[in-house]
């Protein structure tokens, strides 16, 4: 594994999605359940389809020892407004996050300049903002915006692998898009695609913090890129 050593420990982990099943076997590490938006009042943050789950499995596989909050953000449909997606990060920003996982991300380039001023307020609060750079062919915010921790699928690539590549002088990192294996059922019939090149990406970057003297996004991403030229072990 990448970033031998590190577990994830001292860092708090925001994963918007749908939820936890906090029951779950893949769920080992500390989790607690938060619910955005008064529309949700009432509503628990159990995950009602099982991808904030698999999402959340996937970054503790990597990162155990870290203390993580399911911010459940999304229903069954996987859809939730623009506004509730710029309520939820601002909500990792007050509750003194370390890393945000957004696997998804909006299309909407009307918040463009509202959600740049969220990553700014991130970074100024010492937080990452790991998120998806497209839905499809769609380039997606907060995922393209500077400061931000892009990520896209690389479906050659084991889970316990990265990469990195360049956008418009920017770098961006590329992931495997499945998560934990489920006993007995091909990884093909399992949820997959881009959410999991994001959150097995967010699991990288929770062991790269432990290993640099500073957790800016400058800092980190040069440490993830001078990990990709570590010997496979």
């Amino acid at each position: 594994m990448l970033f031998p050593g590190a577990t994830g420990r001292g860092l708090k982990i925001a994963v918007i999605d749908s939820g936890v099943n906090l029951r779950h076997p893949h769920i080992c590490a500390s989790t607690r359940g938060v619910v955005i938006g008064p529309e949700s009042e009432g509503n628990c943050s159990d995950d009602p389809v099982g991808h904030g789950t698999a999402v959340m499995a996937a970054i503790q596989e990597k990162a155990p020892d870290a203390e993580y909050f399911a911010v459940r953000l999304f229903d069954a449909s996987l859809r939730a407004t623009s506004n509730r997606l710029v309520a939820a990060i601002e909500w990792a920003i007050e509750n003194r996050m370390d890393v945000v996982n957004l696997s998804l991300g909006t299309p909407n380039f009307d918040y463009r300049d509202q959600l740049q001023q969220l990553v700014e307020r991130a970074a100024s609060a010492g937080m990452l903002l790991v998120s998806a750079r497209c839905a499809g062919q769609h380039p997606v915010l907060p995922g393209v915006l500077e400061g931000v921790i892009g990520v896209d699928v690389d479906w050659d690539l084991p889970r316990d692998r990265y990469r990195v590549s360049e956008a418009n002088g920017r770098p961006y990192f590329l992931a495997s898009g499945y998560p934990r294996p489920l006993p007995g059922m091909p990884p093909s019939r399992n949820l997959h695609g881009i959410s999991f090149a994001v959150a097995n990406m967010t699991g990288f970057v929770a062991r790269a913090c432990q290993k640099v003297a500073s957790r800016s996004f400058r800092e980190v991403s040069e440490a993830l890129a001078a990990e990709t030229l570590a010997p496979v072990t």
